[in-house]
């Protein structure tokens, strides 16, 4: 099966259901996340194109029993809240189990895998390995993080689960995959301050799209994961709160001029709706649109 290629059609074919949320229509190259309620089931035998990870979000307070076979490998398992399983590419995956639980489930193509991890390691030297379900803080943490993001459906969700997905290849990489490691003098530095202006005026032309990752890292011809460290280093923040903050700043100068509502003005510099604009200006500004426009005309 082709998770990105087919989308929903794969997963209603395994599940008989539309999943609740999705990032299909988002229209992701590469990448598949998926947040659902999963019934007890018994699922078919299937092998999947993409690397697929399940994090278990939001279980019962007592064990899920699941039979799960990897690869021809038999395990009877206790799934309890923060578990997570990897099934590589290409690699069979059988299971069944007891409970009602909630995950999020993310199918990485190995081209997006690859993308991301090569100035560490060569990733033709890479074999992420299959992981019957086991408890993992980070992995779970990020799991929470992207469910919150797929529900929010706000324009800069897309960039902040961008870097949340680096960070669990990077994380999956280290932990649970066979690799040899390349020299690691690429990744130190900071970004040319050409490449720095023309990322900043491309943010600042383009602070009402779904900007990505991927898109400011191919501006200035890096990886994903590289262009993030470099502008981290280089700016002290992430390329995500640096977008808040431009967007943050745009709408404290549209709210000066007075000449549009909040509500328009949050869709204008990027923000999904009014109350999305509100809690980041108040956490960066420490006052709410209404009270900035308000003391502005005093």
């Amino acid at each position: 099966m082709d998770l990105i290629q087919e989308r929903e059609e794969s997963y209603q074919r395994i599940f008989k259901r539309q999943p609740l949320v999705t990032s299909a229509s988002v229209g992701w190259e590469n990448l598949s996340i998926i947040y659902d309620r999963q019934p007890p089931i018994e699922l078919p035998k299937i092998s999947v194109k993409q690397h697929c990870i399940g994090i278990l979000t939001d279980m019962p307070s007592s064990p899920v029993h699941t039979e799960r076979q990897i690869d021809g490998h038999l395990v009877q398992e206790k799934n309890f809240q923060g578990d997570f399983v990897i099934i590589p590419a290409n690699i069979t995956h059988k299971a069944a189990w007891d409970q009602q639980g909630w995950a999020v489930m993310i199918a990485i193509s190995p081209t997006l895998f690859a993308q991301t991890i090569y100035e560490v390691v060569d990733p033709d030297s890479i074999e992420l390995l299959p992981q019957f379900a086991t408890a993992d803080s980070f992995v779970y943490q990020i799991g929470v993080a992207l469910k919150s993001a797929l529900i929010r459906k706000s324009p800069s969700s897309r960039l902040y689960c961008d870097a949340l997905v680096n960070a669990l290849i990077l994380h999956l990489l280290e932990n649970y995959s066979v690799k040899s490691l390349k020299s690691s003098k690429y990744l130190v530095g900071k970004l040319p301050q050409y490449k720095l202006k023309s990322v900043f005026e491309y943010i600042d032309t383009h602070l009402d799209g779904d900007l990505s990752l991927k898109e400011l890292g191919n501006l200035v011809q890096m990886s994903p994961h590289y262009f993030s460290q470099l502008f981290r280093e280089t700016t002290g923040i992430t390329p995500h709160q640096y977008v808040i903050r431009c967007r943050i700043n745009r709408a404290k100068e549209l709210l000066k001029q007075g000449k549009l509502p909040i509500a328009q003005i949050a869709k204008q510099v990027g923000f999904v709706d009014q109350s999305h604009l509100h809690r980041y200006f108040k956490r960066l500004v420490g006052v709410t649109p209404k009270t900035f426009l308000q003391e502005f005309n005093k």
